[in-house]
């Protein structure tokens, strides 16, 4: 496993778990225990956490885990869900897509779609995601629509009032939205309030919106509240999603895509 491999997967366990100890971590990862006190130490010097006695835990009461060290778990879930939801997208429509890893592998699959893939514009694609825009820009079958906004370094996503404004001119046809939770009675949310108040606005110019999310985000809730369950159409998800979690979620009006 190389070190930004090592870095991603003790960032995610700390993030789930809140602490970690040294002999914990280096066998979770098959390595030896001096290999993850370095690692500790030198996360420690980034402010990624903190180091204690033996171990590590987060950095801060609130902690949100930067998007570059996000891909690493969940990566082939993601992936699958990621392809599902592209086949709901229709060439000529217009898409929003919100920040996020899942949002980005969408991305990625409507990019390589075959039917997606020449001629004029056949996609427009609107999104507050800085790498989302990075990466389909060089592709001239979609128009890109940056919101405009300031630049969250965690997630690249753009946020408040300059990414109101745009947001406000126009309509899309359907709105992919990247969660951090998704619970059927609390509804979609993320950690921070001004990415949410971004997301939900694309959400609210959407004629349908569709939650992108591994079932590691599902009977979960998080700070900042999105919208509620009742306001998304659909629900792509992959196979492990606890049945009884996906029965609430169909109760509560949603069709649910297992991935």
């Amino acid at each position: 496993m190389s070190r930004d491999a090592r870095w991603k997967a003790l960032l995610e366990l700390l993030v789930e778990r809140g602490r970690l100890d040294v002999e914990e971590a280096a066998g979770e990862l098959a390595v030896s225990p001096a290999t993850i006190r370095r690692d500790f130490d030198r996360l420690a010097e980034q402010q990624m956490l903190v180091r204690t006695r033996g171990g590590a835990v987060v950095h801060g009461v609130s902690y949100e885990l930067p998007l570059r060290y996000k891909t690493a778990r969940h990566a082939s879930e993601k992936q699958r869900v990621a392809r599902a939801v592209a086949g709901l997208v229709a060439p000529g429509e217009a898409v929003g897509l919100t920040g996020g890893t899942t949002t980005t592998e969408v991305a990625r699959a409507l990019a390589v779609r075959g039917d997606l893939a020449a001629g004029s514009p056949v996609l427009t694609v609107v999104t507050n995601a800085l790498n989302i825009a990075n990466e389909l820009v060089v592709r001239p079958q979609f128009k890109i629509v940056l919101t405009g906004g300031v630049a969250r370094a965690q997630s690249y996503e753009l946020v408040g009032p300059l990414a109101d404004g745009v947001l406000g001119q126009i309509t899309l046809d359907v709105t992919v939205l990247g969660v951090v939770a998704f619970d059927a009675v609390h509804g979609a949310a993320a950690h921070d309030e001004a990415e949410a108040a971004v997301d939900r606005l694309l959400c609210e110019r959407a004629e349908r919106v569709i939650v992108a999310a591994d079932s590691s985000k599902l009977g979960r809730r998080a700070f900042a509240r999105i919208c509620a369950a009742e306001q998304v159409d659909a629900l792509v998800t992959d196979a492990g999603a606890d049945p009884e979690t996906v029965r609430r979620f169909e109760e509560a009006g949603l069709r649910v895509v297992l991935a």
